[in-house]
């Protein structure tokens, strides 16, 4: 069992992050370097470095770096490097990897990858050293000598240029903070500060009075980005704090070194996802990211109404912004991955109003449709749960057969009321069996494999009773034996044969018939005697889209006062009946009682809306199956309402 079939690239970038240490210690690493390599994760020249190394201390350094690296600029390969690591070749050598994949399989990995916020900080301020008072007041001339000459090299790296000013001299104490600020770049070169090393993670921001840090990365995602002090702000937050919000366009208002945000994303400085977490008709996000930090602990309800009001507002004006940019600039230097990871945390973002006692959902993928049923569903690639016209499926198949791809993104792909699958997993109304379940669904046996191929209930009356179920060998459906047409013998259940049920006998008779156009009247006329399964199929098919089973039975049973309006009561078990039972002369008397059905559905619900809708429904359906079933033409195909 391969863990990796189930778990998404979220789960398995934080569990690397935490096993990098591990990892870097193992011994004997050139194997390990080596399986690297062959799968085009590192750059040759780190391999040639490493593999060239001696000192154990410095292995393990430089390794650990390298995974660092992998994390950073390779994480969207990190299914990939996990695949690698885990040949039967690898962990046999290195027993921490097999560690590492029972973690994956049990479920445990998922205690370690909990891990507090990450805290940015400069990456310049690591960099530098201050000298104490004691040490600077005490020194000797030659002390400090060597303290100046070290301290050089190390402000070297950084900016040599502003050594000469900022290195102290014999008595003098060093500022810091003008190292921290001054340019990275060397002598002669020119660069804008968005460009510096040291900005790569973070840029200072101002708006108005007051000054943040504004982080490109959860910019880039949609999140809260800017912080001030200890509290994280989006945008419009922070345009709000700095008392701007009149503006109520952050693009224009929050600036880096008096350059706005917004050109420095139609730049391709910054990356910014559409921050739309909110909206007014949905105060609060179903899926609010983990990263996310409150603005304050104390922060107030409508406080947030607020905010929520100016977020619409900023957004309506950028989309406007948008529009009149050409496309070319206003893309940047997005690249692919970035679209797919701004179309994911979009997708953790969206709101939905899941109906918990609803087991079944309309689907579709592509061009194709399909119902969804919450019960069959074990994972993407266990559990035929995806139910076409022709069979089922798991999520998998249906999104390969769908859109024709070899290796689908399920959740992405198969869309529920206009949003990706993956919403009912956020919202826990969809959960997905462990790796180690072992249920009929994950680990099913020859005869639940066979039995996942057709439907758990009757087809006609929507009751589960799988004892008693028929189950056709061509299609998916299954039938009650009486509620099937013809009715299904006892001799038939103990039959080895294959058991085709109306629907595909007469989809097959169908291709060969080679009937001429005839009048309405004519084949009303018509012995039923030799239409018997046409009429059997159209019954079958009003039956199957009755949902409800709200036309299946005598209505007076539960409406006290139907007889009262309705003075000769039709219903379908009814027409099921005479037609078993050989009743109707003609193909005319039988269609005569299904308009009957009709007819009193709508004397009896002219103030009732929903019924009558339902009623003209199957009615239409009726109709437009009875010209295909006995090829009335059009012209003459007017329907009587009876």
């Amino acid at each position: 069992m391969d863990p990796l079939d189930f778990l998404e690239p979220k789960d398995l970038l934080p569990f690397f992050h935490c096993k990098k240490t591990e990892m870097s210690c193992v011994e004997n690493p050139h194997t390990f370097i080596n399986q690297l390599r062959d799968h085009n994760l590192i750059p040759e020249d780190r391999y040639k470095k490493l593999i060239r190394m001696k000192s154990k201390d410095k292995m393990k350094t430089n390794i650990y770096e390298l995974l660092d690296w992998l994390e950073r600029e390779r994480s969207k390969h990190i299914t990939v490097f996990w695949k690698c690591v885990f040949k039967e070749t690898i962990m046999n050598q290195y027993p921490i990897f097999r560690l590492l994949r029972n973690s994956l399989i049990d479920g445990s990995f998922r205690s370690c990858i909990q891990l507090p916020e990450k805290i940015e900080e400069d990456p310049s301020e690591g960099k530098r050293k201050e000298l104490s008072e004691d040490e600077e007041e005490e020194e000797t001339p030659a002390s400090s000598l060597k303290k100046k000459k070290k301290l050089r090299n190390i402000v070297r790296e950084d900016d040599e240029e502003s050594v000469s000013s900022s290195v102290p001299t014999l008595g003098q104490r060093k500022k810091s903070k003008k190292l921290l600020f001054s340019s990275p770049l060397k002598k002669g070169e020119k660069g804008e500060i968005w460009s510096w090393p040291i900005y790569k993670y973070q840029l200072p921001v101002t708006c108005g009075q007051k000054e943040g840090m504004l982080n490109r990365q959860r910019l880039a995602k949609g999140e809260k980005c800017i912080a001030v002090g200890k509290e994280w702000f989006t945008p419009a937050q922070f345009e709000k704090f700095a008392g701007k919000e009149s503006s109520k366009n952050w693009k224009l208002s929050i600036r880096c070194k008096n350059v706005s945000l917004g050109k420095l994303i139609q730049d391709g400085h910054l990356k910014s996802a559409n921050f739309r977490v909110r909206g007014k008709k949905t105060k609060k996000s179903l899926f609010p990211s983990e990263d996310l930090t409150t603005v304050s602990e104390g922060e107030k309800e409508d406080e947030d109404d607020d905010e929520d009001e100016d977020d619409d507002e900023d957004e309506d004006e950028d989309e406007e912004q948008d529009e009149e940019q050409p496309s070319s600039s206003r893309k940047g230097n997005f690249t692919e991955e970035d679209d797919e990871d701004n179309e994911e945390q979009a997708e953790q973002q969206l709101d939905v109003n899941i109906d918990t006692g609803k087991k079944v959902f309309k689907v579709t993928c592509e061009d194709k449709a399909a119902t969804f049923h919450l019960k069959r569903f074990a994972a993407g690639n266990r559990g035929k749960s995806i139910r076409t016209e022709t069979s089922w499926m798991t999520p998998v198949e249906f999104s390969s057969w769908a859109s024709s791809q070899t290796d689908p993104s399920w959740r992405k792909d198969i869309m529920w009321e206009g949003k990706p699958l993956g919403v009912l997993i956020q919202a826990k109304g969809l959960i997905m069996h462990t790796l180690l379940c072992s249920c009929r669904l994950c680990k099913p046996d020859p005869e639940e494999m066979e039995s996942q191929k057709n439907d758990d209930e009757c087809c006609i009356c929507k009751t589960e009773d799988e004892e008693k179920l028929v189950v056709c060998d061509l299609c998916p459906r299954s039938f009650h034996q009486r509620c099937h047409l013809p009715h299904v013998d006892d001799a038939i259940l103990g039959d080895s044969k294959p058991w085709k049920c109306t629907f595909c006998v007469f989809a097959i008779t169908r291709e060969w018939m080679n009937w001429e156009e005839v009048e309405r009247e004519a084949a009303m006329s018509r012995p039923i005697s030799q239409h018997l399964m046409g009429c059997q199929y159209l019954l079958l098919c009003l039956c199957s889209a009755d949902e409800e089973q709200t036309f299946a039975t005598n209505p007076s049973r539960y409406l006290k006062d139907y007889t009262t309006v309705v003075k000769t009561p039709m219903w379908l078990e009814k027409v099921a009946d005479k037609l078993q039972e050989k009743l109707y002369r003609t193909v005319g008397d039988f269609v005569s009682d299904i308009q009957l059905i009709f007819a009193n559905c709508a004397s009896y619900n002219r103030d009732n809306e929903e019924f009558l809708a339902m009623g003209n429904r199957l009615k239409e359906l009726f109709e437009e199956e009875l010209k295909k079933v006995f090829n009335i033409r059009e012209e003459n195909s007017n329907i009587n309402s009876g």
